[in-house]
């Protein structure tokens, strides 16, 4: 059984949910701090719930729907799936039922989050097929996990409100730069099979450039969040430490130079994502 259940936790790749977790909780607090809206475990429970389920259904579509890729890059053959691990009919299940337990979990929130929840997952599943058709698929991906603290926020309220859309811009922006230098990797394999991506359309060098523009937009919406939510010294300092992390992570990649793309994708990010959202959190609590 434990075998089982680490096989599914490795084909999500479950360590990544420290992207996105982290900026759901900023949302639900940002929503129980500075409105009237009441704390509720139950609803901080389902937020979380909802944020793994998602998640689970996105990244295993994304290895259900790539698995021929996946068998032809050599980067990716250990997979699970290319591995016989896992097959891919037991990859769809395990897609449909996190669909069903995601919709199922927004039903105990409220309706908003319900009727909203198929379009929630026509986002996060329809990454999977981007790079089909579009160098933009890195930013389907940031808006796919930008929706967290949309989400979460508006499962407190059950309305949207400029603050939480800010911290998904911020999501989004951030998570499409990340990815752009993650996909560095694969430019000449996608080339090959006329897959797109930002690498293969502008090159290394160009598709850096892309990712520091990006990042630099997500920077100055940190800066902006603050400002505009009223937040004190504590998001400041964790502000400039997410920032410190962008730029780190775009010193440690080079056009000519790839060896240190997984500290830069997820270290540096990790880091990031955890420091900004404790920092936020804590701002909220500490100084009111």
């Amino acid at each position: 059984m434990i075998a089982t259940v680490n096989k599914y936790l490795s084909l999500v790749k479950f360590s990544h949910t420290i992207f996105a977790m982290p900026f759901a909780l900023t949302g639900f607090f940002i929503a129980t701090t500075k409105t009237d809206a009441t704390f509720s475990w139950q609803v901080l429970v389902a937020v979380i719930f909802c944020m793994v389920f998602a998640r689970s259904a996105a990244m295993a579509f994304n290895r259900y729907l790539d698995a021929d890729i996946d068998r032809k890059n050599p980067r990716t053959t250990q997979r699970e799936i290319p591995r016989g691990v896992i097959t891919e009919k037991n990859a769809l299940i395990f897609v449909i039922v996190n669909c069903l337990l995601f919709m199922a979990t927004t039903w105990f929130i409220n309706l908003l989050c319900f009727f909203l929840s198929p379009v929630a997952l026509i986002v996060v599943l329809g990454y999977s097929y981007t790079k089909r058709f579009t160098a933009l698929c890195h930013l389907v991906l940031g808006l796919g996990l930008s929706l967290a603290p949309v989400g979460a926020y508006m499962a407190v309220t059950g309305h949207f409100a400029v603050l939480p859309v800010l911290l998904s811009v911020l999501v989004l922006c951030w998570v499409a730069g990340f990815d752009i230098i993650y996909s560095l990797q694969d430019e000449d394999f996608d080339r090959s099979l006329a897959l797109n991506s930002i690498p293969t359309w502008l090159g290394k060098a160009g598709a850096l450039r892309f990712s520091e523009g990006l990042h630099v937009v997500a920077g100055l919406l940190a800066v902006l969040i603050g400002v505009y939510g009223q937040f004190h010294w504590l998001y400041a300092a964790g502000a400039l430490i997410f920032i410190i992390m962008l730029v780190t992570q775009h010193l440690l990649v080079k056009p000519d130079d790839l060896s240190r793309v997984n500290i830069a994708f997820m270290t540096t990010n990790g880091i990031a994502s955890v420091v900004f959202a404790v920092f936020a959190i804590a701002d909220m609590f500490i100084i009111r």
